[in-house]
């Protein structure tokens, strides 16, 4: 791993300290004392750290030079201290360089989550059911809030497609490595020979877009109002409340019926454009500064199968970092904790790599 310099550690503690002073002064425009505050406390973790870095690297120049004295009873001291420091500096320095990876500035928003049935026919659409409460679930488990945009129920259970924004404290960082192809191999109900059928649901998240991200002028939209419908055609609303909208410059679509009121359903629609237009671009910036972009635990593509959900054996396998876990039940239920958790470590690891390389 690369070492972080001495230097680099003292210009974070002095520039902790220079934050501290201005806005100690009590001169400070609103605005400014926001922005001061905003870096202070984004930089505060950080120099916190490389404090400890310093503190440490210091004890071993002092060590050192005991390591020469006349007592032999002091020499054995510093060599005993020199070996605790040995052991804890290392993971200092690593947990500094960790926090002084780029972020994704895209972590702490809320998501869109969308949950599409692949192939597998019905069971597939059962599987995608069984996805969306899971990640419902585990949005419960840390206190996140789950509001459905939009569904098309499948005829026997499940879904044909769900979407749904997921809001909360640090939601896209935790839930961005599930994109892609998740598989199930189960024996569906209505299997009378209890032969194992395998079926494939995709999962995108991406990061909400806010109003400031993307500025979307009316004359780039073509709004269609029409007649929501159920499933087979049956009308399921009176008036004109479905709502389509296409983005002229882009050819998006987004097409939104599942609330009665037509304002609600341009209101949804927008929200859903504005976030697909936010990661097109999102994507188009990765592109171009990194040619043709690998995220380190998968490329986010959505034809990339990443998990495996094998219910005979009672285990879910992740493809990317090669982790089974004999725990299908309990992820079912929205103990993700641990997948999640080993996807960012090994990210975290390749991104270190990469820094050293």
């Amino acid at each position: 791993m690369t070492g972080i310099s001495d230097e680099r550690i003292a210009a974070i503690e002095a520039r902790r300290n220079e934050l501290q002073a201005q806005m100690a002064a009590g001169d400070l425009s609103p605005d400014r004392f926001v922005a001061l505050s905003k870096e202070y406390a984004e930089l505060g973790p950080v120099a916190e750290v490389a404090g400890e870095v310093r503190r440490l690297r210091a004890e071993l120049d002092v060590l050192a030079g005991m390591a020469g004295d006349d007592d032999p009873a002091i020499r054995e001291m510093a060599a005993e201290e020199v070996d605790v420091i040995k052991a804890r500096l290392p993971e200092a320095e690593r947990a500094l360089a960790l926090k002084l990876l780029p972020r994704d500035a895209a972590d702490e928003r809320a998501a869109m989550l969308e949950i599409r049935a692949g192939t597998g026919g019905d069971e597939a659409a059962l599987f995608a059911g069984d996805l969306f409460r899971m990640y419902t679930r585990y949005a419960e488990e840390r206190g996140w809030r789950v509001e459905m945009i939009s569904a098309s129920p499948a005829d026997i259970g499940g879904y044909k497609e769900v979407v749904a924004s997921v809001s909360g404290s640090g939601v896209f960082a935790r839930l961005k490595f599930e994109s892609g192809v998740h598989r199930v191999q189960r024996v569906p109900a209505t299997e009378s020979g209890g032969r194992i059928h395998t079926s494939a649901a995709t999962v995108a998240v991406l990061p909400e877009a806010e109003d400031v991200d993307v500025q979307i002028d009316d004359k780039d939209l073509r709004i269609d109002v029409y007649r929501s419908s159920g499933p087979g055609g049956q009308s399921v609303n009176t008036t004109d409340s479905a709502v389509r909208i296409t983005h002229l410059p882009t050819g998006l679509v987004v097409i939104q019926q599942d609330e009665k009121s037509q304002h609600k359903n341009k209101a949804k629609a927008l929200k859903v454009l504005r976030t697909r237009l936010y990661e097109a671009e999102r994507e188009r910036l990765a592109a171009e500064r990194s040619g043709t972009r690998k995220a380190m635990v998968g490329s986010g593509d959505r034809s990339e199968r990443i998990r495996t959900y094998n219910f005979p054996q009672g285990r879910v396998t992740d493809h990317r970092i090669n982790l089974t876990l004999h725990r299908l039940p309990e992820i079912l239920e929205g103990q993700l904790d641990e997948l999640i958790g080993a996807l960012i470590a090994e990210d975290e690891a390749a991104r270190l790599a990469n820094l050293d390389g």
